[in-house]
Protein backbone atom coordinates (compact mmCIF):
# COMPACT_ATOMS: atom_id res chain seq x y z
CA UNK A 1 0.00 0.00 0.00
CA UNK A 2 2.52 2.08 1.18
CA UNK A 3 4.23 1.29 -1.88
CA UNK A 4 1.38 2.23 -4.13
CA UNK A 5 0.87 5.79 -2.62
CA UNK A 6 4.80 6.59 -3.00
CA UNK A 7 4.67 5.41 -6.97
CA UNK A 8 0.94 7.92 -6.90
CA UNK A 9 2.91 10.55 -5.75
CA UNK A 10 5.96 10.02 -7.71
CA UNK A 11 4.06 9.63 -10.71
CA UNK A 12 2.26 12.96 -9.52
CA UNK A 13 5.37 14.92 -9.65
CA UNK A 14 6.99 13.87 -12.79
CA UNK A 15 3.52 15.13 -14.35
CA UNK A 16 3.18 18.17 -12.79
CA UNK A 17 6.89 18.68 -13.42
CA UNK A 18 6.39 17.62 -17.03
CA UNK A 19 3.47 19.83 -17.61
CA UNK A 20 5.45 22.76 -16.26
CA UNK A 21 8.25 21.97 -18.64
CA UNK A 22 5.89 22.21 -21.36
CA UNK A 23 4.18 25.24 -20.09
CA UNK A 24 7.87 26.92 -20.23
CA UNK A 25 8.56 25.43 -23.70
CA UNK A 26 5.13 26.69 -24.71
CA UNK A 27 5.74 30.12 -23.49
CA UNK A 28 9.47 30.14 -25.08
CA UNK A 29 7.84 29.09 -28.64
CA UNK A 30 5.32 31.35 -28.17
CA UNK A 31 7.54 34.16 -27.77
CA UNK A 32 10.10 33.58 -30.47
CA UNK A 33 7.11 33.03 -32.65
CA UNK A 34 5.88 36.54 -31.80
CA UNK A 35 9.46 38.14 -32.60
CA UNK A 36 8.97 37.86 -36.58
CA UNK A 37 9.96 41.08 -37.67
CA UNK A 38 13.61 41.72 -39.62
CA UNK A 39 15.18 44.69 -39.10
CA UNK A 40 18.64 44.89 -41.70
CA UNK A 41 20.92 47.46 -40.28
CA UNK A 42 24.87 48.29 -41.03
CA UNK A 43 27.12 50.31 -44.04
CA UNK A 44 26.10 50.15 -47.69
CA UNK A 45 27.75 46.52 -47.53
CA UNK A 46 23.94 46.04 -46.58
CA UNK A 47 22.21 49.03 -48.33
CA UNK A 48 23.20 47.71 -51.51
CA UNK A 49 25.61 50.16 -53.03
CA UNK A 50 26.80 48.94 -56.15
CA UNK A 51 23.97 46.67 -56.93
CA UNK A 52 21.72 49.36 -58.10
CA UNK A 53 17.92 50.12 -58.04
CA UNK A 54 17.98 52.15 -55.99
CA UNK A 55 14.61 53.27 -53.35
CA UNK A 56 14.15 56.70 -54.25
CA UNK A 57 13.07 57.59 -50.65
CA UNK A 58 16.46 56.11 -49.57
CA UNK A 59 18.65 59.06 -50.75
CA UNK A 60 21.82 59.05 -49.98
CA UNK A 61 21.23 56.14 -48.03
CA UNK A 62 21.00 53.92 -51.30
CA UNK A 63 19.12 51.24 -50.41
CA UNK A 64 19.01 49.08 -53.13
CA UNK A 65 15.84 46.18 -54.10
CA UNK A 66 19.01 44.00 -55.00
CA UNK A 67 20.36 44.19 -51.64
CA UNK A 68 20.71 41.23 -49.84
CA UNK A 69 18.13 42.25 -46.80
CA UNK A 70 15.82 43.35 -49.58
CA UNK A 71 15.92 39.98 -51.40
CA UNK A 72 15.75 37.91 -48.10
CA UNK A 73 12.85 40.06 -47.26
CA UNK A 74 11.14 39.26 -50.28
CA UNK A 75 11.65 35.60 -50.44
CA UNK A 76 10.21 34.91 -46.54
CA UNK A 77 7.84 37.56 -46.11
CA UNK A 78 8.61 38.36 -42.01
CA UNK A 79 5.60 39.78 -40.02
CA UNK A 80 7.67 43.36 -40.89
CA UNK A 81 10.46 44.71 -42.73
CA UNK A 82 12.43 47.69 -41.98
CA UNK A 83 15.58 48.77 -43.96
CA UNK A 84 17.71 51.23 -42.14
CA UNK A 85 21.05 50.30 -43.32
CA UNK A 86 22.82 53.63 -44.85
CA UNK A 87 25.34 54.00 -47.31
CA UNK A 88 28.47 55.72 -45.40
CA UNK A 89 27.51 54.11 -41.87
CA UNK A 90 29.91 53.85 -39.04
CA UNK A 91 29.19 52.68 -35.37
CA UNK A 92 28.06 56.12 -34.48
CA UNK A 93 25.47 56.38 -37.12
CA UNK A 94 23.92 52.74 -36.54
CA UNK A 95 23.68 54.06 -32.94
CA UNK A 96 22.39 57.09 -33.51
CA UNK A 97 19.31 56.79 -37.03
CA UNK A 98 19.22 52.89 -37.31
CA UNK A 99 17.88 51.42 -34.17
CA UNK A 100 14.51 53.25 -34.23
CA UNK A 101 12.51 50.04 -35.80
CA UNK A 102 13.81 47.66 -33.32
CA UNK A 103 11.68 46.01 -30.61
CA UNK A 104 10.59 43.27 -28.39
CA UNK A 105 8.83 41.68 -31.55
CA UNK A 106 11.74 42.06 -33.86
CA UNK A 107 13.29 38.45 -34.58
CA UNK A 108 16.23 39.13 -36.73
CA UNK A 109 18.83 41.42 -36.92
CA UNK A 110 21.10 41.69 -39.67
CA UNK A 111 24.27 44.04 -39.83
CA UNK A 112 28.02 44.69 -41.66
CA UNK A 113 29.45 47.57 -39.84
CA UNK A 114 33.10 48.54 -38.75
CA UNK A 115 34.77 49.05 -42.33
CA UNK A 116 34.04 52.86 -42.49
CA UNK A 117 35.42 52.94 -38.48
CA UNK A 118 38.57 51.64 -39.68
CA UNK A 119 38.65 54.21 -42.63
CA UNK A 120 37.95 51.75 -45.61
CA UNK A 121 37.15 54.27 -48.23
CA UNK A 122 40.78 56.00 -47.71
CA UNK A 123 42.76 52.85 -47.39
CA UNK A 124 41.43 51.71 -50.92
CA UNK A 125 41.86 55.97 -52.25
CA UNK A 126 45.62 56.13 -50.71
CA UNK A 127 46.27 52.42 -52.13
CA UNK A 128 44.78 53.31 -55.96
CA UNK A 129 47.08 56.41 -55.87
CA UNK A 130 50.24 55.34 -54.31
CA UNK A 131 53.00 53.39 -54.17
CA UNK A 132 53.42 50.06 -52.46
CA UNK A 133 55.05 51.74 -49.27
CA UNK A 134 52.02 53.91 -48.74
CA UNK A 135 49.20 51.62 -49.21
CA UNK A 136 50.83 48.99 -46.71
CA UNK A 137 50.95 52.23 -43.88
CA UNK A 138 47.95 53.17 -44.43
CA UNK A 139 47.17 49.73 -44.13
CA UNK A 140 48.87 49.16 -40.74
CA UNK A 141 47.46 52.35 -39.49
CA UNK A 142 43.81 51.14 -39.80
CA UNK A 143 45.40 47.86 -38.29
CA UNK A 144 45.65 49.80 -35.27
CA UNK A 145 42.45 51.28 -35.29
CA UNK A 146 40.76 47.95 -35.33
CA UNK A 147 43.12 46.89 -32.41
CA UNK A 148 42.30 49.84 -30.01
CA UNK A 149 39.30 51.80 -31.06
CA UNK A 150 36.95 49.25 -33.03
CA UNK A 151 35.96 46.73 -30.27
CA UNK A 152 34.62 49.10 -27.99
CA UNK A 153 32.47 50.83 -30.88
CA UNK A 154 31.37 47.62 -32.07
CA UNK A 155 30.21 46.83 -28.58
CA UNK A 156 28.32 49.80 -28.51
CA UNK A 157 26.52 48.71 -31.20
CA UNK A 158 25.82 45.47 -30.46
CA UNK A 159 24.54 46.31 -26.61
CA UNK A 160 22.03 48.75 -28.05
CA UNK A 161 20.91 46.34 -30.44
CA UNK A 162 19.98 43.66 -27.52
CA UNK A 163 18.57 46.12 -25.00
CA UNK A 164 16.00 47.06 -28.08
CA UNK A 165 15.68 43.36 -29.45
CA UNK A 166 16.08 40.93 -26.62
CA UNK A 167 14.71 38.07 -28.36
CA UNK A 168 16.43 38.59 -32.07
CA UNK A 169 18.83 36.44 -33.58
CA UNK A 170 21.39 38.90 -34.87
CA UNK A 171 23.53 37.80 -37.66
CA UNK A 172 26.98 40.34 -38.47
CA UNK A 173 27.95 39.93 -41.54
CA UNK A 174 31.50 40.43 -42.56
CA UNK A 175 33.54 42.04 -45.90
CA UNK A 176 34.93 39.25 -48.50
CA UNK A 177 38.69 39.04 -49.72
CA UNK A 178 38.79 41.65 -52.66
CA UNK A 179 41.33 40.19 -54.88
CA UNK A 180 41.98 36.93 -56.18
CA UNK A 181 46.10 36.92 -56.11
CA UNK A 182 48.66 35.16 -58.46
CA UNK A 183 46.48 36.92 -61.75
CA UNK A 184 47.48 39.00 -64.46
CA UNK A 185 45.47 41.71 -63.69
CA UNK A 186 45.68 45.70 -64.28
CA UNK A 187 45.75 47.95 -61.62
CA UNK A 188 46.94 47.61 -57.90
CA UNK A 189 50.46 45.29 -57.56
CA UNK A 190 50.24 41.97 -56.11
CA UNK A 191 51.61 43.24 -53.09
CA UNK A 192 49.57 45.87 -52.41
CA UNK A 193 46.18 43.39 -53.29
CA UNK A 194 48.01 40.78 -50.67
CA UNK A 195 48.02 43.58 -48.31
CA UNK A 196 44.36 44.28 -48.60
CA UNK A 197 43.06 40.81 -48.21
CA UNK A 198 44.99 40.42 -45.33
CA UNK A 199 43.00 43.75 -44.01
CA UNK A 200 39.74 42.34 -44.67
CA UNK A 201 40.71 39.22 -42.58
CA UNK A 202 42.16 41.18 -39.87
CA UNK A 203 38.80 43.38 -39.86
CA UNK A 204 36.37 39.98 -40.15
CA UNK A 205 38.49 38.44 -36.98
CA UNK A 206 38.07 41.59 -34.45
CA UNK A 207 34.52 41.58 -36.34
CA UNK A 208 33.71 37.97 -35.19
CA UNK A 209 35.33 38.11 -32.41
CA UNK A 210 32.76 41.31 -31.02
CA UNK A 211 29.74 39.12 -32.02
CA UNK A 212 30.47 35.98 -30.84
CA UNK A 213 31.08 37.90 -27.20
CA UNK A 214 27.85 38.96 -27.35
CA UNK A 215 25.98 36.40 -28.49
CA UNK A 216 25.62 36.98 -31.97
CA UNK A 217 26.60 34.49 -35.26
CA UNK A 218 28.95 36.46 -37.63
CA UNK A 219 28.51 35.68 -41.36
CA UNK A 220 31.84 34.62 -43.51
CA UNK A 221 31.04 35.88 -46.64
CA UNK A 222 34.66 35.20 -47.61
CA UNK A 223 33.83 31.35 -49.02
CA UNK A 224 30.44 32.50 -51.27
CA UNK A 225 32.93 35.51 -52.75
CA UNK A 226 35.53 33.06 -53.51
CA UNK A 227 36.19 32.72 -57.34
CA UNK A 228 34.35 36.05 -57.91
CA UNK A 229 36.99 38.28 -56.17
CA UNK A 230 38.61 41.18 -58.69
CA UNK A 231 41.11 39.50 -61.09
CA UNK A 232 38.82 36.24 -61.16
CA UNK A 233 37.87 36.94 -64.66
CA UNK A 234 34.24 36.72 -63.19
CA UNK A 235 33.74 39.50 -60.32
CA UNK A 236 30.91 40.39 -57.96
CA UNK A 237 32.73 43.44 -56.80
CA UNK A 238 33.31 46.36 -58.78
CA UNK A 239 36.80 47.81 -59.16
CA UNK A 240 37.64 51.50 -59.21
CA UNK A 241 34.36 52.72 -61.25
CA UNK A 242 35.52 56.02 -62.33
CA UNK A 243 32.22 56.92 -63.65
CA UNK A 244 30.68 56.53 -60.32
CA UNK A 245 33.26 56.45 -57.72
CA UNK A 246 31.03 55.74 -54.97
CA UNK A 247 30.22 52.05 -56.20
CA UNK A 248 33.90 51.64 -56.58
CA UNK A 249 34.62 48.04 -54.45
CA UNK A 250 31.35 47.24 -53.39
CA UNK A 251 29.33 44.36 -54.33
CA UNK A 252 27.76 44.03 -57.41
CA UNK A 253 23.65 42.36 -57.69
CA UNK A 254 25.83 39.30 -58.27
CA UNK A 255 27.68 39.85 -55.04
CA UNK A 256 24.62 41.05 -52.82
CA UNK A 257 22.57 37.77 -54.39
CA UNK A 258 25.29 34.70 -54.80
CA UNK A 259 27.62 36.39 -51.86
CA UNK A 260 26.07 37.42 -49.47
CA UNK A 261 22.08 36.93 -49.32
CA UNK A 262 23.16 32.65 -49.22
CA UNK A 263 24.91 33.34 -46.02
CA UNK A 264 22.20 35.45 -44.73
CA UNK A 265 19.63 32.54 -45.59
CA UNK A 266 21.69 29.92 -43.91
CA UNK A 267 21.82 31.30 -40.54
CA UNK A 268 18.90 33.69 -40.50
Amino acid sequence: MRRSRFTAYAASLLLAAGIALTGATAAQASQEAAATGYVALGDSYSSGVGAGSYISSSGDCKRSTKAFPYLWAAANSPSSFDFTACSGAQTSDVTANQLGPLNAGTGLVSISIGGNDAGFADVMTTCVLSNDSTCLSRINTAKAYVDSTLPGRLDSVYSAIRAKAPSARVVVLGYPRFYKLGQDCLGLSETKRSAINDASDYMNAAIAKRAANHGFTFGDVRSTFTGHEICSGSSWLHSVNWANIGESYHPTEAGQSGGYLPVLRNLA
